[in-house]
C-alpha cells in the first residue's frame, strides 16, 4: 500500500468521522429545539400575565390616572403614559389645535 493510498484512506476516514459528528450534533440540536418549544408552550401565557399592568420601559406596576376624563395608565417611576387605541383616538378627538391632535388625526385617517 502506497503512501498515496494511505492519505486517501485517512481523508475518507476523517470525512466519515466528521459526517457522523455533524449528524450527532444536528440530531441533538433538533431534540433541544423541540424540548424548548414544548417548554415555552405554557410559559408564554405566564409571561403575558406577569407583564400585564407593568410599564414596558421599567417594569413598575402602572397606576390608573384620569386625563381629560379618560382613564390612562401612568408609570410612577418614569412617568410614561400608556393608553389603548380607543383612548388615544378619544384624546385626539377632544384636542382641537395642538400638534398632538394633528398627528393623531393623520394617524387615524390612514385606516
Amino acid at each position: 500500500m502506497g503512501s498515496d493510498e494511505k492519505d486517501r484512506l485517512g481523508n475518507k476516514l476523517r470525512d466519515a468521522e466528521r459526517a457522523r459528528e455533524e449528524q450527532f450534533f444536528a440530531e441533538r440540536d433538533r431534540k433541544l429545539i423541540e424540548r424548548l418549544k414544548e417548554d415555552q408552550g405554557g410559559e408564554g401565557d405566564a409571561t403575558k400575565k406577569a407583564a400585564r399592568g407593568r410599564c414596558p420601559t421599567c417594569g413598575v406596576n402602572l397606576q390608573p390616572q384620569t386625563l381629560h376624563e379618560i382613564s390612562v395608565q401612568e408609570c410612577p417611576d418614569c412617568h410614561g403614559v400608556w393608553l389603548d387605541q380607543g383612548e388615544l383616538a378619544e384624546l385626539g378627538r377632544r384636542e382641537e389645535d395642538g400638534w398632538i391632535a394633528r398627528w393623531l388625526r393623520s394617524e387615524f385617517q390612514k385606516e
